[in-house]
């Protein structure tokens, strides 16, 4: 054969861009692949399960003829194919479709299954609610907590400012020696910040301190018209109770 001539038109109209030999040959290797695997499918021996699912699928396709004796007999009573069961029209038009068992499992196996996914995902779902449960429990009784804490701090705070009032009424009125000994602070009890030696103290007699602070505020009241909470000393006991909301905090919150 004579070689091709370099300036003809059929060498000048080939495609010479770079790279696409390359492509060309990915795209004959991918073919060639597929072509295989098609040859390998038809040439591969189906297995009996196979075999069987194919006819049944074939024949289950195909609609009932004449051959079927059930058929047969629907067709003698006056039915037509298409048409639907019943003397009304109101059944069925398809046959009842087959469920056909393949595994190895016994009969009831997948309702059991079906039940106890059922009943895990019952069990999870109530200790889920259980758990938020708690969780919302012990917020609340966190909240309680630090409210009580809260409301004690506060009440100790009350008792300190009432004694230090108590004893400087009293003094005043030139009294030396205070009604109880928890009515006055002591001089070195000043000084303290740490709280918990403050409650300490406070707390030294079987009182606690919700009650010396509801005793001594109605002995300032009583005995100096006097309401810590106001931070006034009135006139006298009828100036005190027509103008003091009260003798408590709540009274005055």
């Amino acid at each position: 054969d004579e070689e091709e001539d370099y300036m003809s038109d059929l060498f000048i109209k080939q495609d010479v861009r770079p790279g696409l030999p390359m492509v060309r040959r990915v795209k004959e290797a991918i073919q060639k692949e597929e072509k295989q695997k098609e040859a390998n499918e038809k040439s591969r021996q189906k297995s009996i399960k196979e075999e069987e699912k194919e006819r049944r699928d074939l024949v289950l396709k195909s609609a009932l003829g004449n051959e079927n004796k059930g058929f047969a007999l629907l067709q003698k009573m006056g039915y037509k194919s298409g048409q639907a069961l019943g003397k009304s029209g109101e059944g069925i038009i398809e046959p009842i479709p087959l469920n056909i068992k393949t595994g190895l499992s016994g009969l009831g196996h997948e309702e059991f299954k079906k039940r106890k996914a059922e009943e895990k995902l019952e069990n999870y779902r109530q200790k889920l609610h259980m758990k938020k449960q708690a969780n919302e429990q012990a917020a609340d009784q966190f909240r309680i907590r630090f409210k009580t804490k809260q409301e004690e701090r506060k009440m100790e705070g009350d008792l300190r400012k009432s004694q230090r009032a108590c004893q400087q009424l009293d003094m005043q009125k030139d009294i030396d020696v205070p009604k109880e000994t928890w009515f006055w602070i002591e001089p070195e009890e000043e000084d303290k910040k740490d709280e918990e030696d403050k409650e300490d103290e406070c707390t030294s007699s079987d009182l606690n301190v919700s009650e010396k602070l509801h005793i001594l505020t109605a002995y300032l009241r009583e005995k100096h018209c006097y309401c810590i909470w106001c931070g006034t000393t009135y006139e006298d006991s009828e100036d005190l109770s027509s103008n003091c909301p009260g003798d408590s905090a709540a009274d005055h919150e």
